[in-house]
């Protein structure tokens, strides 16, 4: 799958999704098959299907190629375009990320990843703390950044990628003292900002886990519609919310009850929005 992006498009989703989020989505779950390709038809005719026009499919579409996301390339004749190597690499990586069900535990530690830039350089600065809270950092002090152990292969590649790891250093550590790490971890991270987005994905999206309930038959097409929006409005979540442990997370927290609607679609509706999708790329 799916999560694209030093962009945000390619990271994440509101409540109502964008059609350069969903066009992120349908590409990360689908072109790779393809080594990365769509077709502009075949998009089309896809997005369709969620409800995106031809004219914000096309528009779209320049957006994410403008942001070096997307690359045009012609295959048999058919205008199409297929992801850029970078935006394959994060894909890679957002696989791990969204599909990862489990959490971090206490006893796995905390990976800090401490950076100093020289004021010549501040630039690299920001995107240093950029790219650090879109891997799901928290900030425990100036310079000084926390995260789950779980997340050091993520951002080591993310270093050596962007060409940061002459920076920063990444140390394993635990909390040894003081104070409680339940209220450490409301400093490093806005949980209440976390508890309102989780809680909007399940007023979006709880309405379908019911409906599908319900059923005994899965039509492709609908699944197709409602996996690409769950997909697009859960990609993000899982970025912001970097699977910290729920022992220290808040009793009642809304971010278990959005990974477990979030991964009973996925595998109620996974499969059959994939044979949609076989059935409508040309052969």
């Amino acid at each position: 799958m799916t999560a694209v992006s030093e962009a945000t498009e390619v990271d994440g989703a509101g409540r109502t999704a964008q059609p350069r989020q969903l066009i992120v989505t349908v590409y990360g779950l689908y072109s790779r098959g393809e080594g990365g390709w769509l077709s502009v038809r075949s998009l089309i005719d896809l997005l369709a299907g969620v409800d995106v026009e031809e004219p914000a499919v096309r528009s779209s579409i320049s957006r994410l190629k403008r942001r070096g996301i997307l690359s045009a390339v012609r295959r048999n004749g058919a205008a199409g375009y297929e992801l850029s190597e970078t935006a394959l690499a994060i894909l890679r990586e957002g696989d791990e990320r969204i599909f990862r069900r489990e959490r971090a535990t206490p006893g796995d530690g905390w990976l800090l990843a401490v950076f100093s830039v020289p004021e010549a350089e501040r630039h690299k600065r920001h995107i240093l703390r950029t790219q650090l809270a879109r891997l799901g950092f928290g900030t425990a002090s100036s310079g000084v950044w926390i995260a789950p152990a779980h997340l050091r292969d993520a951002t080591s590649d993310m270093l050596r990628r962007l060409e940061l790891e002459g920076y920063a250093d990444l140390f394993h550590a635990e909390h040894l003292a003081f104070g409680d790490v339940r209220d450490k971890i409301r400093e490093w991270w806005d949980l209440d900002q976390l508890e309102s987005l989780y809680t909007a994905f399940l007023d979006e999206h709880t309405p379908a886990l019911r409906r599908w309930q319900r059923r005994k038959s899965t039509d492709e097409a609908e699944a197709f519609a409602d996996y690409v929006r769950v997909l697009t409005d859960w990609r993000r979540l899982p970025y912001l919310d970097p699977g910290l442990p729920a022992e220290l997370l808040p009793p009642g927290w809304a971010g278990i009850r959005a990974s477990d609607l979030f991964f009973t679609l996925h595998s109620r509706l996974g499969e059959a929005a994939a044979a949609h999708v076989s059935r409508t790329l040309p052969s």
